[in-house]
């Protein structure tokens, strides 16, 4: 995880929030991004997070509705 995430965790009252990490990589997921959040911000409730590899994200539509879709959001496959 970027050392500016770790900067902007520390800086911020999450208790009561949630958190849904996401990003792009080339290789490394999520790595311990998740278990460093969790430690930076215990009092906030998180949420599974989604790594979509770089070279994939023109084709990562379906992956991210599912995702969303798993997290309880609506389904955003028809657009709306």
């Amino acid at each position: 995880m970027p050392m500016a995430m770790f900067t902007f965790l520390e800086s911020y009252d999450f208790a009561g929030k949630t958190v849904i990490p996401f990003c792009t990589h080339e290789g490394s997921a999520l790595g311990r991004s998740e278990s460093y959040i969790a430690a930076l911000i215990p009092e906030a409730e998180l949420q599974k997070g989604l790594a979509v590899r770089g070279s994939n994200v023109d084709i990562a539509e379906d992956d991210v509705v599912s995702w969303l879709e798993e997290l309880g959001f609506e389904s955003l496959a028809d657009g709306d």
